[in-house]
């Protein structure tokens, strides 16, 4: 696929609107079922919590449940990530997230954006595990230095039902600050709005799609109040043409995006109640919290070339909150029904998860002393722990 030079699609972009008529493949004055799911920030946690939360084998059963009752009233799912797959659990740390990225192909990945943990290891681990997943990972503003050319896939094509479309990856620019400086020598970080306006550009030229839906990985931050961070999805999305795109699927700064009230959203969201997603611009901006915690769900219906949602929600994986009772004893109890969790899925990561395990009880020193690795300081500060 031959993609514009940013500098002529900036012209074009001035002389032609972003809304060039597809070549439409779908039926005048039929109403189609789209559903979108999607999840970001994943971190590692293939695997249930030690309180019985979350983990990618509920994740399956959920997922499988969602597409069955979708193809069943003649609807079509669309499965996304934030990105964000790597760091935070040793257990798929030490393996460089394979049992991730196998257990999201058995869920049925289309595509993920490429975050910023996703550069915590050399560029060959992430071509790896390129190479692990049966989906694309996407970004359209990332760059090698050396020869000017894109690092990822700009976009995906998906057709469903007729309708063709099309999903934009991009990265926040914060990665070269945020990241190991090593990795970076031959790669280049533009500015994710920026390069969105070309990309949309270059679809509408030369693919024509029905929708577009960008996966992003730069954070959602109240009326565009991004502070010392690189601008976010609030912030794009006020800056691309009206409706340009039909929806942001969000990552990075890992809230559920639930609006309490134009652009604020609410601070304390009690899983499985009501949620109400961003729209900025005509455009939808969802993110699913962290950890594989909910799965976002967002049911559109297409008609005569208009993308409207009907329906959107964060479903629970099996999240617990910590209940005491008149006698003082606590337990933590389900909010919304248990998942069952996919014996598949299950089959699949259990060796994974011995062989962390195993691998977390080999002695390999000891200290006298306290390792700060309290996150209010690890992530502002340098620590003994990270000089270890």
């Amino acid at each position: 696929m031959k993609f514009l030079k940013r500098g002529v699609a900036l012209a074009l972009l001035a002389a032609f609107a972003l809304t060039t008529q597809p070549a439409q493949a779908y039926e005048k004055d039929k109403t189609y079922k789209i559903t979108i799911l999607h999840t970001n920030d994943h971190h590692g946690h293939f695997w249930r919590s030690e309180y019985g939360e979350y983990g990618l084998a509920a994740q399956k059963t959920l997922v499988d449940s969602i597409r069955k009752e979708v193809a069943q009233e003649g609807g079509s799912v669309l499965l996304l990530s934030g990105g964000d797959i790597n760091t935070g659990v040793p257990e798929s740390d030490l393996q460089d997230a394979e049992p991730d990225f196998r257990g999201m192909n058995l869920i049925g990945y289309d595509a993920m954006a490429v975050g910023n943990h996703e550069f915590d290891n050399p560029l060959t681990v992430l071509r790896q595990q390129e190479k692990w997943a049966k989906f694309p990972f996407l970004s359209a503003n990332i760059y090698q230095k050396s020869t000017g050319e894109r690092l990822f896939k700009p976009w995906a094509i998906f057709t469903r039902q007729d309708i063709k479309i099309a999903v934009i990856g991009l990265t926040t620019d914060d990665t070269a600050k945020i990241g190991n400086p090593e990795y970076f020598t031959d790669i280049e970080f533009r500015k994710p709005a920026e390069e969105a306006k070309v990309v949309i550009q270059e679809l509408n030229m030369n693919e024509k799609p029905d929708v577009i839906i960008a996966t992003t990985h730069m954070g959602h931050y109240d009326n565009g109040d991004h502070g010392s961070n690189a601008p976010g999805d609030v912030e794009m999305a006020r800056s691309l043409p009206a409706g340009s795109l039909a929806m942001i699927v969000g990552g990075h700064s890992q809230d559920p995006v639930c609006m309490a009230s134009e652009n604020k959203k609410q601070v304390n969201y009690v899983p499985g109640t009501p949620c109400a997603p961003d729209k900025q611009n005509g455009i939808w901006i969802v993110q699913a919290h962290e950890w594989g915690k909910y799965v976002g769900r967002a049911d559109f219906e297409f008609r005569n070339g208009e993308m409207k949602m009907v329906n959107y929600q964060l479903i629970p994986v099996n999240l617990k909150k910590k209940v005491t009772w008149d006698n003082g004893k606590s337990e933590r109890v389900l909010y919304t029904p248990e998942i069952a969790e996919n014996p598949q899925m299950l089959s699949l990561l259990t060796p994974f998860q011995n062989k962390g395990k195993a691998q977390l009880e080999v002695k390999i020193g000891s200290v006298n002393g306290l390792l700060e690795g309290d996150r209010s300081k690890v992530r502002f500060v340098q620590t003994n722990m990270g000089r270890v």
